[in-house]
């Protein structure tokens, strides 16, 4: 029994869900729109506002299947009627990002500033030269861009330099102890 897979998702005004005959999704709603394959076996009903996702068998992959479709046709609905953010923050002396174009542009410390594509669907704003906030209507493009840039300088345990999550907490270390 799939805990997930069997709740229901209520659609928000102005959403639409419509599927295929090849099992294609299309989620569309004020932001934007999305497209996802549903898995073979997994079957989408809609009434009234409220879709629920059904499963052909009982097999593992089935059920594991029912409960994944489930959460991302509500990622996409979520995406598509308010979409997802993700805020970075830049601790260090002399570090700062800046939006150049179709790039992000990160200068970590390092000998060469590092240029970072901006995909297709993603907005980035940075503001105080520190805080990058990353929005689109794909909650996994979203994530995917903000833990690449993330991985550029991770935030390191001594001195708490480098990118992190707003709101992450990194666990200081002590330093070396002069021994006499």
């Amino acid at each position: 029994m799939s805990r997930i897979g069997n709740q229901t998702i209520s659609l928000p005004e102005k959403v639409a869900v419509s599927v295929a005959d090849g099992g294609g999704l299309s989620v569309e709603g004020p932001k934007g729109k999305l497209e996802w394959t549903l898995p073979e076996g997994i079957a989408l009903n809609q009434e009234n506002g409220i879709v629920s996702i059904t499963r052909s068998n009982e097999s593992r992959q089935q059920r594991a299947m029912h409960g994944t479709s489930r959460s991302l046709i509500a990622n996409m609905v979520e995406g598509v009627s308010d979409g997802f953010q993700r805020k970075l923050e830049i601790h260090g002396v002399g570090f700062r990002a800046s939006v150049k174009g179709k790039e992000l542009d990160l200068s970590l410390g390092f000998s060469h500033p590092l240029r970072h594509p901006i995909p297709e669907g993603i907005k980035i704003t940075v503001e105080e030269n520190t805080k990058i906030t990353v929005e689109g209507i794909d909650k996994h493009a979203v994530g995917q861009f903000a833990s690449e840039v993330r991985a550029y300088y991770p935030p390191e345990p001594y001195k708490g330099k480098g990118v992190r999550y707003a709101g992450e907490h990194v666990r200081r270390k002590a330093g070396k102890s002069v021994s006499a």
